[in-house]
């Protein structure tokens, strides 16, 4: 279901606001875009990132901090659909990171889930995920 063209610009903005608030580190700013109910869940590219609540996700962003000298999301082909006051989101994005003294930058796709509540969104559901290495394109499992 396509969104109408003021939901597609509120729910970019809280996008854009995100990847600024992570990229700065921010954790005020980023739990203000996140749902404060205990099933709001962030699934992350790493086999143990799947975390469940607002303190377990900002215990995700402070591993990520302390694990990088920088971090950052830029968003690509990002396509908004909704119903009433929720919204997805499916997007391509390119992670950016300096880590360990290396620069780092690949590809991945993230679903959102959000919801409209007093007048703005927030995020109940995060999914990314990085393509699978080994996996030529045209094939539908690795080599």
């Amino acid at each position: 279901m396509n969104a109408d063209e003021q939901t597609i610009s509120e729910v970019k903005e809280v996008l854009s606001h995100f990847s600024e608030a992570f990229s700065r580190r921010d954790m005020g700013s980023l739990s203000a875009l996140i749902a404060p109910d205990p099933d709001v869940t962030f699934f992350g590219t790493g086999a143990d990132e799947e975390r469940v609540g607002l303190s377990e996700i900002k215990e995700q962003f402070q591993r990520d901090w302390a694990q990088s000298e920088s971090a950052s999301i830029d968003w690509d082909q990002v396509s908004v659909s909704a119903q009433e006051t929720m919204a997805w989101v499916a997007a391509h994005v390119t992670l950016k990171a300096r880590a360990s003294g290396r620069e780092m930058m690949f590809p991945a796709r993230i679903t959102v889930v959000m919801d409209k509540r007093d007048g703005k969104w927030l995020i109940d559901q995060w999914h990314m995920s990085v393509p699978m290495a080994g996996q030529k394109e045209g094939y539908s499992f690795p080599s």
